[in-house]
């Protein structure tokens, strides 16, 4: 059964898919064409106030650390360390500056 902290932010609600084993923590923000997926075991856990680009697929059992931010189009295959940024096909960090920082509409806790 997915687990799903307060505050998650859907923009544009479509085509998103998340497997049944995928945790996702509070705060974070899913953009569309995302996809959390797993052909095995177990799917991704994803830390607090996390962004999530459009068109991500972020594949496997991956860990991605708190306040990270995922640019569009990036292929997640690898565990993303928290306050930073990554990008591309496989991911890649790319910045350590501001991450988290489009992460909307955050819920009190």
């Amino acid at each position: 059964m997915t687990r799903i902290g307060y505050g998650l932010y859907l923009a544009h609600p479509m085509c998103i898919v998340v497997n049944p084993t995928a945790t996702i923590g509070n705060n974070c923000n899913l953009s569309q064409f995302t996809t959390i997926g797993s052909n095995h075991d177990q799917a991704a856990t994803i830390g607090d106030d996390v962004y999530v680009g459009p068109n991500v697929c972020i594949i496997e059992n991956v860990t991605i650390g708190n306040k990270a931010t995922i640019g569009a189009g990036s292929v997640v295959v690898k565990d993303v360390p928290e306050n930073l940024t990554v990008a591309g096909n496989p991911a890649k960090v790319i910045s350590e500056k501001t991450p988290g920082r489009y992460v909307n509409h955050r819920w009190p806790i």
